[in-house]
């Protein structure tokens, strides 16, 4: 490979001179996200409910000499996400090139068992808080000529499973948010994604694991192809990883 070569392809995947906004940023997927948009050279910042596990990851971070600020928010709350951005308008001089909709909750039970603050839970900490947000991020991402918002989902959205109904509700409407706000947004040079992963081993999935693992293998192998059909073409920006 030529040095010409090499200099294109550093390029390509250089954030150097980016900011990006990741929501719930201190576990799992969320914490995996900031470290890679960091090391690629965006400064990012993250948020978190919990103060100490964001202290705890900002010690990480500034030991890798990594670029992430970071500020208690509970997606949930309405002030709270308006206090979230006006901290991220403060922190990158009003302009903002990426935002993560990541944060998310899940309650595992039977339909039946579903209460309503289980619903407004997962509705207001999962749709509404990806809503909010990117309304709120709108005017800091068009002040930058354009730039991405990506919603983390779930393969849920796509699939029926038990115990899952109001959570899978919640991913596949952010899925259909996603397509709204790419046609919407368009014209601003906003671009609108969603990655939908499968099993993936974090803290959130904790003790469900082994259900979640088991009923995504079941559907793969078949043992529920007698009652659901496999989509023809299965979404591109649908990922599955089954951890063991």
């Amino acid at each position: 490979m030529s040095s010409v070569q090499k200099q294109t392809d550093t390029n390509r995947w250089s954030l150097v001179g980016t900011t990006a906004l990741v929501t719930g940023g201190s576990k799992g997927i969320g914490y995996a996200i900031v470290e890679e948009l960091a090391r690629l050279g965006a400064a990012v910042h993250t948020c978190s409910r919990s103060e100490a596990d964001l202290e705890k990851c900002l010690q990480q971070w500034r030991g890798s000499k990594l670029k992430v600020t970071a500020s208690v928010c509970d997606v949930s709350s309405p002030i709270e996400r308006e206090k979230l951005m006006a901290t991220v308008k403060s922190q990158f001089d009003g302009k903002l090139n990426i935002l993560i909709n990541n944060a998310g909750t899940a309650v595992f039970k039977p339909a039946m068992e579903q209460t309503l603050e289980d619903f407004k839970l997962l509705i207001g900490t999962n749709l509404e808080s990806a809503f909010h947000i990117s309304q709120l991020a709108y005017p800091l991402l068009r002040a930058c000529g354009g730039g991405s918002i990506v919603f983390i989902t779930s393969i849920a959205g796509f699939i029926g499973a038990e115990d899952l109904s109001v959570y899978a509700s919640t991913k596949g409407a952010m899925n259909q948010l996603m397509r709204n706000l790419a046609c919407e947004w368009a014209k601003d040079n906003i671009r609108a994604n969603s990655v939908a992963p499968g099993y993936t081993r974090t803290p959130l999935i904790g003790e469900t694991r082994n259900l979640w693992r088991r009923r995504i293998i079941e559907y793969l192998s078949g043992v529920w192809g007698s009652r659901r059909m496999w989509p023809a073409s299965w979404p591109s920006f649908v990922s599955l990883r089954l951890a063991t």
